[in-house]
């Protein structure tokens, strides 16, 4: 691993004492070369449930999670049920931990916990995109430093204000190794611990001050951060918290309204990769499905919990509609809509009866979204 190197924050030094902005400008990047240099920034590079004190990346219950230290004192991550994780630092040098999706995207993103630092540390919602390189924050509470930068203006969203800064790393490591990038902020004026964050408010919100961003093929995570603190944290991604806005958790059958049929994994196979169809509804398994807090849909048969998935994410019209093993990807990730469509987070094509066939048997895809009846749903 890397030293936390002082020249790496050099990005907000101008806007004060350069020992307090270690942890706004740069630790985060330090998890980025961190993680580049030993091989394990891949999504999916464990399965894992307990206690992590070492740095690793990696699925959970459905969940991407991301741990990363610099050693010096202790930190460590939890993982629960969920998208939950807790952590608890002390007299640490740098950490960085969290639970999200394997890629960014526009989505609402709900959790409820609690964050309990002594010294720097950060709660915010933090990814990368590529083709522009940019590293952003949303940032809901904060240790002893409130972050900061060159200033843009303001967004309200969600119950707050937040205050829009953006900032400049030159020649400085990253996702995508040593590269000259942006970063984009946005800081709630008041700290909450919880609540609602719907990341399409802020992506606009920047984009509406030349701050855009680019394609979301990296991680997004509800991310608990530490610089030469202690302190300890324990979020639960999904929970209602002071913002408002549950969703997820729904289960039933999802019904095909122009078929009069419900959506069927063929002969309740476990099976990564069997495209789904629309059958007779009788109340299986193979039938039932949650829309989970997350925005997956899940099956579990014979003890094995598979996601409604977009083939190897693609997001053309026609792209096959199969379960998979779940990974947190976007292509994992369906709004269900109140007009009867269910949409792909990633692709936003509508789920579709192939044809618009009624028989059992009919094989179900993605397709352009049209308003017919076979791309008309209902869960439940």
């Amino acid at each position: 691993m890397h030293p936390v190197h002082a020249d790496r924050r050099n990005g907000l030094r101008r806007h004060g004492n350069r020992a307090r902005l270690l942890l706004s400008a740069g630790c985060t990047i330090v998890l980025a070369v961190a993680l580049t240099l030993v091989g394990i920034f891949l999504p999916g590079t464990a399965n894992a449930a307990g206690t992590i004190c070492s740095s690793q990346t990696g699925n959970s219950n459905g969940y991407y999670y991301s741990f990363w230290t610099a050693g010096g004192g202790s930190a460590c991550m939890t993982l629960g049920s969920g998208g939950n994780y807790s952590t608890s630092w002390s007299n640490v040098n740098n950490f960085v931990a969290g639970t999200g999706w394997a890629n960014g995207a526009r989505m609402t993103v709900n959790y409820s916990g609690s964050f309990n630092p002594s010294g720097n540390a950060y709660l915010s919602l933090y990814g990368w995109t590529s083709n522009p390189l940019v590293e952003y924050y949303i940032v809901d509470n904060w240790g002893s430093y409130r972050p900061t930068g060159d200033y843009k203006g303001t967004v309200t969203s969600d119950g707050g204000t937040y205050d829009i800064y953006e900032t400049t790393r030159y020649n400085a490591p990253s996702v995508e190794g040593t590269r000259t990038f942006n970063q984009y902020w946005a800081v709630r004026q008041s700290r909450r611990t919880g609540g609602t964050i719907t990341t399409g408010n802020f992506f606009d919100a920047w984009a509406s001050h030349g701050m855009n961003l680019g394609s979301f093929n990296y991680y997004m995570i509800l991310a608990t951060e530490g610089y030469q603190s202690s302190g300890n944290s324990n979020i639960v991604l999904g929970g209602s918290g002071g913002g408002g806005g549950g969703g997820g958790g729904t289960t039933g059958a999802v019904h095909a309204v122009g078929a009069g049929k419900c959506l069927d994994v063929p002969n309740a196979s476990t099976t990564p990769g069997t495209q789904l169809q629309i059958y007779s509804c009788w109340g299986g398994a193979n039938q039932t499905w949650t829309h989970t807090s997350s925005g997956q849909l899940t099956a579990t048969m014979n003890g094995t919990t598979l996601c409604l998935d977009a083939y190897d994410n693609q997001t053309s019209p026609g792209t096959k509609v199969e379960t998979w093993s779940c990974n947190g990807g976007t292509n994992q990730q369906w709004n269900v809509n109140s007009d009867g469509t269910i949409t792909g987070v990633q692709s936003g094509l509508c789920l579709d009866v192939v044809g618009g066939a009624t028989a059992d048997g009919a094989l179900v895809d993605l397709a352009t979204c049209n308003g017919q009846s076979s791309q008309r749903w209902s869960l439940g």
